[in-house]
Protein backbone atom coordinates (compact mmCIF):
# COMPACT_ATOMS: atom_id res chain seq x y z
CA UNK A 1 0.00 0.00 0.00
CA UNK A 2 1.05 3.57 -0.63
CA UNK A 3 1.45 5.78 2.44
CA UNK A 4 2.22 9.10 0.76
CA UNK A 5 -0.22 10.68 -1.66
CA UNK A 6 1.41 11.85 -4.86
CA UNK A 7 0.72 15.34 -6.17
CA UNK A 8 0.87 14.93 -9.93
CA UNK A 9 2.89 17.59 -11.77
CA UNK A 10 3.59 18.69 -15.31
CA UNK A 11 7.05 18.56 -16.83
CA UNK A 12 7.59 21.48 -19.19
CA UNK A 13 10.91 22.69 -20.61
CA UNK A 14 12.84 20.61 -18.09
CA UNK A 15 10.93 21.92 -15.05
CA UNK A 16 8.42 20.13 -12.79
CA UNK A 17 5.48 22.33 -11.80
CA UNK A 18 1.87 22.01 -10.72
CA UNK A 19 -0.72 22.51 -13.48
CA UNK A 20 -2.46 25.87 -13.46
CA UNK A 21 -6.06 24.54 -13.55
CA UNK A 22 -8.44 24.84 -10.63
CA UNK A 23 -10.11 21.42 -10.91
CA UNK A 24 -8.48 18.49 -9.10
CA UNK A 25 -9.22 14.77 -9.42
CA UNK A 26 -8.27 11.99 -7.03
CA UNK A 27 -6.26 9.02 -8.30
CA UNK A 28 -7.58 5.83 -6.69
CA UNK A 29 -6.61 2.17 -6.67
CA UNK A 30 -9.57 0.43 -8.39
CA UNK A 31 -9.07 -2.74 -6.34
CA UNK A 32 -9.17 -1.07 -2.92
CA UNK A 33 -10.36 2.50 -3.59
CA UNK A 34 -7.31 3.77 -1.71
CA UNK A 35 -6.56 7.36 -2.74
CA UNK A 36 -2.99 7.32 -4.07
CA UNK A 37 -2.71 10.91 -5.22
CA UNK A 38 -4.37 13.82 -6.94
CA UNK A 39 -4.02 15.48 -10.31
CA UNK A 40 -4.85 19.09 -11.05
CA UNK A 41 -6.09 19.48 -14.62
CA UNK A 42 -4.01 21.64 -16.96
CA UNK A 43 -5.50 24.62 -18.75
CA UNK A 44 -4.69 26.22 -22.08
CA UNK A 45 -1.78 28.11 -20.57
CA UNK A 46 -0.01 24.89 -19.57
CA UNK A 47 -0.47 23.46 -23.05
CA UNK A 48 0.76 26.69 -24.63
CA UNK A 49 3.93 26.69 -22.52
CA UNK A 50 4.62 23.04 -23.31
CA UNK A 51 4.00 23.46 -27.04
CA UNK A 52 6.18 26.56 -27.28
CA UNK A 53 8.94 24.86 -25.27
CA UNK A 54 8.83 21.91 -27.66
CA UNK A 55 8.83 24.24 -30.65
CA UNK A 56 11.84 26.15 -29.31
CA UNK A 57 13.74 22.89 -28.73
CA UNK A 58 12.90 21.43 -32.12
CA UNK A 59 15.54 23.27 -34.20
CA UNK A 60 18.49 21.97 -32.19
CA UNK A 61 16.96 18.51 -31.76
CA UNK A 62 16.29 18.18 -35.49
CA UNK A 63 19.89 19.09 -36.32
CA UNK A 64 21.20 16.48 -33.87
CA UNK A 65 22.35 13.52 -36.01
CA UNK A 66 20.04 10.48 -35.76
CA UNK A 67 22.88 8.30 -34.46
CA UNK A 68 23.25 10.76 -31.57
CA UNK A 69 19.51 11.10 -30.95
CA UNK A 70 19.13 7.37 -30.39
CA UNK A 71 21.80 7.40 -27.69
CA UNK A 72 19.23 9.05 -25.43
CA UNK A 73 16.83 6.22 -26.25
CA UNK A 74 19.47 3.62 -25.46
CA UNK A 75 19.90 5.23 -22.03
CA UNK A 76 16.12 5.35 -21.55
CA UNK A 77 15.87 1.64 -22.39
CA UNK A 78 18.40 0.81 -19.68
CA UNK A 79 16.48 2.89 -17.14
CA UNK A 80 13.17 1.25 -18.06
CA UNK A 81 14.81 -2.15 -17.65
CA UNK A 82 16.19 -1.12 -14.28
CA UNK A 83 12.85 0.14 -12.97
CA UNK A 84 10.59 -2.43 -14.66
CA UNK A 85 9.33 -3.88 -11.39
CA UNK A 86 8.56 -0.51 -9.80
CA UNK A 87 6.76 0.70 -12.93
CA UNK A 88 4.79 -2.54 -13.10
CA UNK A 89 3.59 -2.20 -9.51
CA UNK A 90 2.53 1.38 -10.17
CA UNK A 91 0.49 0.30 -13.22
CA UNK A 92 -1.21 -2.42 -11.19
CA UNK A 93 -2.06 -0.06 -8.35
CA UNK A 94 -3.57 2.68 -10.52
CA UNK A 95 -4.96 0.58 -13.38
CA UNK A 96 -5.97 -2.67 -11.66
CA UNK A 97 -4.41 -5.31 -13.92
CA UNK A 98 -2.31 -8.13 -12.50
CA UNK A 99 1.37 -7.67 -11.85
CA UNK A 100 2.32 -10.09 -14.65
CA UNK A 101 0.11 -8.16 -17.08
CA UNK A 102 1.81 -4.92 -16.03
CA UNK A 103 5.24 -6.45 -16.51
CA UNK A 104 4.25 -7.49 -20.01
CA UNK A 105 3.07 -3.94 -20.71
CA UNK A 106 6.40 -2.37 -19.78
CA UNK A 107 8.24 -5.05 -21.74
CA UNK A 108 6.28 -4.03 -24.87
CA UNK A 109 7.18 -0.38 -24.22
CA UNK A 110 10.85 -1.30 -24.05
CA UNK A 111 10.60 -3.26 -27.32
CA UNK A 112 9.38 -0.12 -29.11
CA UNK A 113 12.35 1.83 -27.79
CA UNK A 114 14.62 -0.90 -29.14
CA UNK A 115 13.07 -0.74 -32.62
CA UNK A 116 13.21 3.07 -32.69
CA UNK A 117 16.93 2.89 -31.97
CA UNK A 118 17.29 1.61 -35.54
CA UNK A 119 16.17 4.97 -36.93
CA UNK A 120 19.47 5.70 -38.75
CA UNK A 121 18.39 2.93 -41.14
CA UNK A 122 14.60 3.23 -40.82
CA UNK A 123 14.43 6.88 -41.92
CA UNK A 124 16.81 6.66 -44.83
CA UNK A 125 15.65 8.22 -48.09
CA UNK A 126 16.11 7.27 -51.76
CA UNK A 127 18.07 8.52 -54.74
CA UNK A 128 17.88 8.02 -58.49
CA UNK A 129 20.78 9.18 -60.62
CA UNK A 130 20.31 10.53 -64.13
CA UNK A 131 16.55 10.91 -64.23
CA UNK A 132 17.54 13.10 -67.18
CA UNK A 133 21.04 13.79 -68.51
CA UNK A 134 23.06 15.23 -65.62
CA UNK A 135 20.06 15.45 -63.25
CA UNK A 136 19.63 13.44 -60.03
CA UNK A 137 16.54 13.14 -57.85
CA UNK A 138 16.64 12.56 -54.08
CA UNK A 139 13.91 11.87 -51.50
CA UNK A 140 14.83 12.70 -47.90
CA UNK A 141 12.83 12.49 -44.67
CA UNK A 142 12.61 15.41 -42.29
CA UNK A 143 10.75 15.66 -38.95
CA UNK A 144 7.22 17.05 -38.81
CA UNK A 145 8.01 19.32 -35.83
CA UNK A 146 6.10 19.09 -32.55
CA UNK A 147 3.99 15.96 -31.96
CA UNK A 148 1.71 14.87 -29.12
CA UNK A 149 0.11 11.70 -27.76
CA UNK A 150 -3.22 11.57 -25.92
CA UNK A 151 -3.09 8.31 -23.98
CA UNK A 152 -5.76 5.96 -22.59
CA UNK A 153 -6.15 4.54 -19.09
CA UNK A 154 -5.78 0.84 -19.90
CA UNK A 155 -2.08 0.81 -20.88
CA UNK A 156 -0.54 3.91 -19.27
CA UNK A 157 3.02 2.65 -19.72
CA UNK A 158 2.93 0.97 -23.13
CA UNK A 159 0.74 2.95 -25.50
CA UNK A 160 2.70 6.23 -25.45
CA UNK A 161 5.66 4.13 -26.60
CA UNK A 162 3.83 3.07 -29.76
CA UNK A 163 4.57 6.62 -30.89
CA UNK A 164 7.02 8.60 -28.74
CA UNK A 165 10.33 6.77 -29.40
CA UNK A 166 9.82 6.96 -33.16
CA UNK A 167 8.86 10.64 -33.03
CA UNK A 168 11.96 11.50 -31.00
CA UNK A 169 14.29 9.35 -33.07
CA UNK A 170 13.00 11.03 -36.24
CA UNK A 171 13.90 14.45 -34.83
CA UNK A 172 10.54 15.66 -33.52
CA UNK A 173 9.90 17.12 -30.08
CA UNK A 174 7.05 15.77 -28.00
CA UNK A 175 4.11 16.32 -25.63
CA UNK A 176 2.54 13.53 -23.57
CA UNK A 177 -1.00 13.83 -22.15
CA UNK A 178 -1.73 10.68 -20.10
CA UNK A 179 -5.21 9.71 -18.99
CA UNK A 180 -6.25 11.68 -15.94
CA UNK A 181 -7.41 8.37 -14.42
CA UNK A 182 -3.88 6.91 -14.39
CA UNK A 183 -1.25 9.68 -14.32
CA UNK A 184 1.18 8.11 -11.84
CA UNK A 185 2.95 5.74 -14.23
CA UNK A 186 3.90 8.55 -16.58
CA UNK A 187 5.17 10.61 -13.64
CA UNK A 188 7.76 7.90 -13.07
CA UNK A 189 8.54 7.36 -16.75
CA UNK A 190 9.08 11.09 -17.21
CA UNK A 191 11.60 11.01 -14.35
CA UNK A 192 13.47 8.37 -16.34
CA UNK A 193 13.28 10.49 -19.49
CA UNK A 194 14.74 13.35 -17.48
CA UNK A 195 17.49 11.06 -16.13
CA UNK A 196 18.29 9.89 -19.66
CA UNK A 197 19.45 13.44 -20.38
CA UNK A 198 17.12 14.54 -23.17
CA UNK A 199 17.61 18.30 -23.78
CA UNK A 200 15.09 20.65 -22.18
CA UNK A 201 11.87 21.00 -24.09
CA UNK A 202 12.36 17.88 -26.21
CA UNK A 203 9.87 15.84 -24.13
CA UNK A 204 7.10 17.54 -22.13
CA UNK A 205 4.26 16.25 -19.94
CA UNK A 206 0.88 17.92 -19.41
CA UNK A 207 -1.85 16.39 -17.26
CA UNK A 208 -5.51 17.06 -17.78
CA UNK A 209 -8.84 16.07 -19.29
CA UNK A 210 -11.01 17.34 -22.16
CA UNK A 211 -9.99 21.02 -21.94
CA UNK A 212 -6.35 19.96 -22.11
CA UNK A 213 -7.01 17.67 -25.08
CA UNK A 214 -8.84 20.39 -27.01
CA UNK A 215 -6.03 22.85 -26.31
CA UNK A 216 -3.55 20.35 -27.77
CA UNK A 217 -5.75 19.81 -30.83
CA UNK A 218 -6.06 23.55 -31.41
CA UNK A 219 -2.48 24.68 -30.75
CA UNK A 220 -0.81 25.84 -33.98
CA UNK A 221 2.67 24.69 -32.92
CA UNK A 222 1.61 21.04 -32.59
CA UNK A 223 1.67 19.34 -35.99
CA UNK A 224 0.88 15.65 -35.32
CA UNK A 225 -1.53 13.88 -32.95
CA UNK A 226 -1.58 10.24 -31.81
CA UNK A 227 -4.60 8.98 -29.87
CA UNK A 228 -5.92 5.71 -28.44
CA UNK A 229 -9.36 5.45 -26.83
CA UNK A 230 -13.03 4.96 -27.58
CA UNK A 231 -14.42 5.42 -31.09
CA UNK A 232 -16.54 8.40 -30.06
CA UNK A 233 -13.52 10.29 -28.73
CA UNK A 234 -11.31 9.09 -31.59
CA UNK A 235 -13.75 10.68 -34.05
CA UNK A 236 -13.67 13.94 -32.09
CA UNK A 237 -9.87 13.99 -31.91
CA UNK A 238 -9.42 13.09 -35.57
CA UNK A 239 -11.99 15.62 -36.79
CA UNK A 240 -10.69 18.50 -34.72
CA UNK A 241 -7.02 17.75 -35.35
CA UNK A 242 -7.40 17.44 -39.12
CA UNK A 243 -9.64 20.52 -39.26
CA UNK A 244 -6.68 22.37 -37.75
CA UNK A 245 -4.35 21.01 -40.44
CA UNK A 246 -2.63 18.41 -38.27
CA UNK A 247 -1.68 14.85 -39.02
CA UNK A 248 -3.70 12.44 -36.89
CA UNK A 249 -3.69 8.72 -36.14
CA UNK A 250 -6.58 7.77 -33.87
CA UNK A 251 -7.17 4.24 -32.60
CA UNK A 252 -10.81 3.71 -31.64
CA UNK A 253 -12.95 1.01 -30.06
CA UNK A 254 -13.42 -2.65 -30.88
CA UNK A 255 -15.76 -5.63 -30.71
CA UNK A 256 -13.33 -8.42 -31.43
CA UNK A 257 -14.80 -11.74 -32.67
CA UNK A 258 -13.14 -15.13 -32.37
CA UNK A 259 -14.28 -18.04 -34.57
CA UNK A 260 -13.97 -21.54 -33.09
CA UNK A 261 -13.94 -24.39 -35.59
CA UNK A 262 -14.75 -28.04 -34.71
CA UNK A 263 -11.16 -29.10 -35.40
CA UNK A 264 -9.60 -26.63 -32.94
CA UNK A 265 -7.16 -27.88 -30.30
CA UNK A 266 -9.63 -27.56 -27.41
CA UNK A 267 -7.31 -27.38 -24.44
CA UNK A 268 -5.16 -24.70 -26.04
CA UNK A 269 -8.06 -22.78 -27.60
CA UNK A 270 -10.11 -22.48 -24.41
CA UNK A 271 -7.15 -21.29 -22.34
CA UNK A 272 -6.09 -18.72 -24.91
CA UNK A 273 -9.63 -17.43 -25.52
CA UNK A 274 -10.28 -17.12 -21.79
CA UNK A 275 -7.06 -15.15 -21.39
CA UNK A 276 -8.12 -12.91 -24.29
CA UNK A 277 -11.64 -12.27 -23.01
CA UNK A 278 -10.89 -11.94 -19.29
CA UNK A 279 -7.24 -10.83 -19.17
CA UNK A 280 -6.78 -7.21 -18.06
CA UNK A 281 -10.47 -7.49 -17.00
CA UNK A 282 -11.40 -7.25 -20.67
CA UNK A 283 -10.01 -3.71 -20.82
CA UNK A 284 -7.92 -4.20 -23.94
CA UNK A 285 -8.64 -2.98 -27.43
CA UNK A 286 -7.72 -6.52 -28.52
CA UNK A 287 -9.84 -8.39 -25.97
CA UNK A 288 -12.07 -11.13 -27.36
CA UNK A 289 -15.68 -10.01 -26.97
CA UNK A 290 -17.62 -12.46 -29.16
CA UNK A 291 -16.95 -16.17 -29.69
CA UNK A 292 -18.61 -17.68 -32.77
CA UNK A 293 -18.75 -21.46 -32.68
CA UNK A 294 -19.08 -23.36 -35.95
CA UNK A 295 -20.94 -26.68 -36.26
CA UNK A 296 -20.02 -29.27 -33.66
CA UNK A 297 -17.76 -26.86 -31.76
CA UNK A 298 -20.68 -25.38 -29.84
CA UNK A 299 -21.27 -27.92 -27.08
CA UNK A 300 -17.65 -28.63 -26.22
CA UNK A 301 -16.53 -25.01 -26.29
CA UNK A 302 -19.50 -23.66 -24.34
CA UNK A 303 -18.95 -25.99 -21.40
CA UNK A 304 -15.20 -25.45 -21.37
CA UNK A 305 -15.29 -21.64 -21.55
CA UNK A 306 -17.86 -21.51 -18.74
CA UNK A 307 -15.55 -23.61 -16.56
CA UNK A 308 -12.66 -21.30 -17.40
CA UNK A 309 -14.74 -18.22 -16.51
CA UNK A 310 -15.98 -19.67 -13.23
CA UNK A 311 -12.55 -20.83 -12.06
CA UNK A 312 -10.67 -17.61 -12.84
CA UNK A 313 -9.16 -16.13 -9.68
CA UNK A 314 -10.25 -12.49 -9.24
CA UNK A 315 -8.76 -10.02 -6.79
CA UNK A 316 -6.09 -7.40 -6.16
CA UNK A 317 -3.55 -7.66 -8.98
CA UNK A 318 -0.66 -7.37 -6.53
CA UNK A 319 -1.64 -10.61 -4.79
CA UNK A 320 0.05 -13.87 -5.88
CA UNK A 321 -2.18 -16.21 -7.86
CA UNK A 322 -4.68 -13.55 -8.92
CA UNK A 323 -5.57 -13.91 -12.60
CA UNK A 324 -7.84 -10.90 -13.07
CA UNK A 325 -8.19 -7.54 -11.38
CA UNK A 326 -10.97 -4.92 -11.28
CA UNK A 327 -12.26 -2.64 -14.00
CA UNK A 328 -11.04 0.92 -13.80
CA UNK A 329 -13.91 2.67 -11.95
CA UNK A 330 -17.30 2.04 -10.36
CA UNK A 331 -18.84 3.92 -13.28
CA UNK A 332 -17.30 1.37 -15.66
CA UNK A 333 -18.53 -1.47 -13.46
CA UNK A 334 -22.07 -0.06 -13.51
CA UNK A 335 -22.01 0.36 -17.30
CA UNK A 336 -20.77 -3.19 -17.87
CA UNK A 337 -23.36 -4.68 -15.54
CA UNK A 338 -26.11 -2.68 -17.26
CA UNK A 339 -25.04 -4.04 -20.64
CA UNK A 340 -25.05 -7.60 -19.30
CA UNK A 341 -28.65 -6.99 -18.29
CA UNK A 342 -29.37 -5.56 -21.72
CA UNK A 343 -28.03 -8.73 -23.32
CA UNK A 344 -30.31 -10.83 -21.16
CA UNK A 345 -33.30 -8.65 -22.04
CA UNK A 346 -32.44 -9.12 -25.73
CA UNK A 347 -32.75 -12.88 -25.35
CA UNK A 348 -29.27 -14.09 -24.40
CA UNK A 349 -28.85 -16.65 -21.61
CA UNK A 350 -26.42 -15.73 -18.84
CA UNK A 351 -24.40 -18.90 -18.31
CA UNK A 352 -21.86 -17.32 -15.95
CA UNK A 353 -22.93 -14.13 -14.18
CA UNK A 354 -20.15 -11.92 -12.89
CA UNK A 355 -22.27 -9.05 -11.62
CA UNK A 356 -22.10 -7.74 -8.05
CA UNK A 357 -19.31 -10.03 -6.83
CA UNK A 358 -17.90 -10.04 -3.33
CA UNK A 359 -14.10 -10.11 -3.36
CA UNK A 360 -12.67 -10.83 0.13
CA UNK A 361 -10.39 -8.02 1.20
CA UNK A 362 -11.46 -5.84 -1.75
CA UNK A 363 -15.11 -5.23 -0.95
CA UNK A 364 -14.88 -1.59 -2.08
CA UNK A 365 -13.23 -2.41 -5.41
CA UNK A 366 -14.79 -2.00 -8.85
CA UNK A 367 -14.93 -5.69 -9.73
CA UNK A 368 -16.92 -7.60 -12.34
CA UNK A 369 -16.22 -11.32 -12.50
CA UNK A 370 -15.89 -13.13 -15.85
CA UNK A 371 -19.29 -13.36 -17.53
CA UNK A 372 -20.50 -15.59 -20.38
CA UNK A 373 -23.75 -15.10 -22.32
CA UNK A 374 -25.07 -17.59 -24.86
CA UNK A 375 -27.27 -16.80 -27.85
CA UNK A 376 -26.32 -13.12 -28.19
CA UNK A 377 -28.44 -11.74 -31.06
CA UNK A 378 -26.20 -10.22 -33.78
CA UNK A 379 -28.47 -7.19 -34.17
CA UNK A 380 -28.67 -6.43 -30.45
CA UNK A 381 -26.96 -3.73 -28.41
CA UNK A 382 -24.71 -6.20 -26.61
CA UNK A 383 -23.30 -7.49 -29.92
CA UNK A 384 -22.68 -3.99 -31.26
CA UNK A 385 -21.33 -2.20 -28.20
CA UNK A 386 -17.78 -2.22 -26.89
CA UNK A 387 -18.17 -3.33 -23.26
CA UNK A 388 -14.53 -2.95 -22.23
CA UNK A 389 -15.06 -5.52 -19.50
CA UNK A 390 -14.68 -9.27 -18.84
CA UNK A 391 -17.78 -10.31 -20.80
CA UNK A 392 -17.82 -12.92 -23.59
CA UNK A 393 -20.87 -13.29 -25.82
CA UNK A 394 -21.45 -16.61 -27.62
CA UNK A 395 -22.97 -17.01 -31.08
CA UNK A 396 -23.38 -20.14 -33.20
CA UNK A 397 -23.45 -20.82 -36.96
CA UNK A 398 -23.19 -23.88 -39.18
CA UNK A 399 -20.40 -22.86 -41.57
CA UNK A 400 -17.24 -20.78 -41.76
CA UNK A 401 -18.87 -18.61 -44.44
CA UNK A 402 -21.65 -17.73 -42.01
CA UNK A 403 -19.08 -16.98 -39.33
CA UNK A 404 -17.25 -14.60 -41.67
CA UNK A 405 -20.53 -12.81 -42.38
CA UNK A 406 -20.97 -12.21 -38.64
CA UNK A 407 -17.35 -11.08 -38.29
CA UNK A 408 -17.67 -8.58 -41.13
CA UNK A 409 -21.09 -7.11 -40.38
CA UNK A 410 -19.87 -5.15 -37.35
CA UNK A 411 -18.80 -1.51 -37.48
CA UNK A 412 -15.43 -2.23 -35.84
CA UNK A 413 -12.41 -3.87 -37.42
CA UNK A 414 -9.65 -4.00 -34.86
CA UNK A 415 -9.07 -7.76 -34.51
CA UNK A 416 -10.56 -11.06 -35.63
CA UNK A 417 -9.21 -14.53 -34.79
CA UNK A 418 -9.84 -18.13 -35.74
CA UNK A 419 -9.03 -21.37 -33.94
CA UNK A 420 -8.66 -24.31 -36.30
CA UNK A 421 -6.42 -27.16 -37.35
CA UNK A 422 -7.15 -26.57 -41.03
CA UNK A 423 -4.77 -24.50 -43.11
CA UNK A 424 -7.48 -24.04 -45.72
CA UNK A 425 -9.91 -22.62 -43.17
CA UNK A 426 -7.22 -20.40 -41.70
CA UNK A 427 -6.28 -18.99 -45.10
CA UNK A 428 -9.92 -18.36 -46.02
CA UNK A 429 -10.41 -16.51 -42.73
CA UNK A 430 -7.21 -14.50 -43.04
CA UNK A 431 -8.14 -13.52 -46.59
CA UNK A 432 -11.77 -12.62 -45.88
CA UNK A 433 -11.86 -11.13 -42.37
CA UNK A 434 -12.40 -7.35 -42.36
CA UNK A 435 -10.00 -6.56 -39.53
CA UNK A 436 -6.61 -4.92 -39.30
CA UNK A 437 -5.13 -7.48 -36.89
CA UNK A 438 -5.88 -11.15 -37.58
CA UNK A 439 -4.97 -14.11 -35.38
CA UNK A 440 -4.76 -17.79 -36.30
CA UNK A 441 -4.81 -19.87 -33.11
CA UNK A 442 -3.94 -16.60 -31.33
CA UNK A 443 -6.30 -14.89 -28.88
CA UNK A 444 -4.67 -11.45 -28.73
CA UNK A 445 -3.27 -10.59 -32.17
CA UNK A 446 -1.03 -7.79 -30.89
CA UNK A 447 1.66 -6.97 -33.46
CA UNK A 448 5.27 -6.96 -32.37
CA UNK A 449 6.89 -3.55 -32.27
CA UNK A 450 8.50 -4.06 -35.70
CA UNK A 451 5.03 -4.30 -37.31
CA UNK A 452 2.32 -1.59 -37.33
CA UNK A 453 -0.57 -1.88 -34.89
CA UNK A 454 -3.33 -1.96 -37.45
CA UNK A 455 -7.08 -1.36 -37.27
CA UNK A 456 -9.90 -0.96 -39.80
CA UNK A 457 -13.34 0.59 -40.10
CA UNK A 458 -14.41 2.47 -36.93
CA UNK A 459 -11.49 1.06 -34.98
CA UNK A 460 -9.08 3.48 -36.64
CA UNK A 461 -9.13 6.96 -38.15
CA UNK A 462 -6.14 7.99 -40.22
CA UNK A 463 -3.74 6.54 -42.76
CA UNK A 464 -0.65 5.50 -40.79
CA UNK A 465 -0.67 3.41 -37.62
CA UNK A 466 1.62 3.26 -34.61
CA UNK A 467 4.91 1.34 -34.43
CA UNK A 468 7.60 0.45 -36.96
CA UNK A 469 7.56 1.75 -40.57
CA UNK A 470 4.14 3.37 -40.19
CA UNK A 471 5.42 5.43 -37.27
CA UNK A 472 8.47 6.54 -39.25
CA UNK A 473 6.23 7.64 -42.13
CA UNK A 474 3.86 9.43 -39.75
CA UNK A 475 6.57 11.37 -37.94
CA UNK A 476 8.48 12.43 -41.04
CA UNK A 477 7.60 14.47 -44.09
CA UNK A 478 9.17 13.62 -47.41
CA UNK A 479 11.14 16.20 -49.33
CA UNK A 480 12.07 15.62 -52.96
CA UNK A 481 15.19 17.37 -54.28
CA UNK A 482 15.99 17.52 -58.02
CA UNK A 483 19.58 18.57 -58.73
CA UNK A 484 21.46 19.63 -61.83
CA UNK A 485 25.08 20.74 -61.77
CA UNK A 486 26.08 21.86 -65.30
CA UNK A 487 29.77 21.76 -66.01
CA UNK A 488 29.76 25.44 -66.90
CA UNK A 489 28.73 26.28 -63.33
CA UNK A 490 31.28 24.04 -61.69
CA UNK A 491 34.60 25.19 -60.42
CA UNK A 492 37.36 24.11 -62.75
CA UNK A 493 40.31 22.30 -61.29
Amino acid sequence: MMTKRIQVKNFIDGVWAAPEGSETLEVTNPATQEVMGSVRLSGKGDVDRAALAAQAASRAWRSTPPAERVQFLFRLKDLLERDLEDLSRTITMECGKTLDESRGEIRRAIENVEVACGIPILMQGRISEDIAPGIDEIMIRQPVGVAAVIGPFNFPGMIPFWFMPYALACGNTYLIKPSEKVPLTMQKIMRLIEAAGFPKGVVNLVNGAKETVDAILDHPAIRAISFVGSTAVAKHVYSRATANGKRAQCQGGAKNPIVVMPDADWETAVKIIADSAFGCAGQRCLAASLAITVGEAQATFTEAICDAATSRVVGNGLEPGVQMGPVITHASKDRIERLIGTGQAEGADILVDGRAPRIPGCEKGSFVRPTVLRGVPPEGELARTELFGPVLGLMHVDTLDQALELVNQGRYGNMACIFTGSGQAARKFRYGADAGNVGVNIGVAAPMSFFPFSGWKESFFGDLHGQAWDAVDFFTQKKVVIERWPKAWSRKF
